[in-house]
């Protein structure tokens, strides 16, 4: 898959311009990269399109427009993209009181490292988490993770075909039975794979 470079970025008089209509394309678009896993963790599949907004947001936010500071969150936020034979996924386990989401995150541990994606027919791929940096310590994992599912050239083979696929997680304190997402998630998910 092509990463994302300079000349795929607005200006920031450019986004803003443009940020109210691209905003509403985006979150139609993220609707269906979203798989909730159980009631408190779910997967946000990213792709060029989730990463050039998240991409555009820093630079607005952050008011940067030099060509380094671009570069920097290019640099940063291009390793979310699919490479064509994976997925990338944002995990968060998502827990709305603080004392509940310490207390969970403390059970939680290696979480990240049991979530997987099984093409019917085949093995467990289980989740490759957090290349960027250690998120988890002797304490607590993270409740955010940054997770790619490489797949086998048999495996892409499949999903392209058509062959259905479950997403679910193995942690002994956060079980998830393996389940097909909606049809239009599926879709969306087999166009990152080349």
């Amino acid at each position: 898959m092509n990463k994302l470079k300079r000349e795929d970025l607005w200006s920031l008089e450019e986004y803003a311009e443009k940020r109210p209509a691209y905003r509403t394309e985006v979150l139609a678009h993220k609707k269906n990269r979203q798989v909730p896993l159980g009631d408190n963790a779910r997967l946000y599949f990213e792709d060029a399109t989730t990463i050039r907004y998240q991409i555009q947001e820093m630079l607005r936010v952050e008011r940067v427009f030099e060509a380094a500071g671009i570069q920097e969150e290019l640099d940063a936020y291009n390793p979310l993209i699919s490479d064509g034979h994976n997925w990338k996924a944002t995990f968060m386990l998502e827990y709305a009181d603080p004392s509940e989401r310490a207390s969970r995150l403390a059970e939680l541990r290696g979480i990240e490292d049991r979530v997987w994606v099984q093409v019917e027919g085949g093995e467990k791929v289980y989740a490759i988490a957090d290349e960027d940096l250690e998120r988890e310590n002797e304490q607590k994992t993270s409740a955010v993770h940054f997770l790619r599912f490489e797949f086998s050239p048999q495996d892409i083979a499949r999903l392209k075909d058509g062959t259905p696929f479950k997403i679910g997680v193995d942690h002994p304190n956060y079980l998830v039975g393996g389940f097909t997402p909606e049809h239009n998630i599926c879709e969306s998910l087999i166009e990152d794979l080349t």
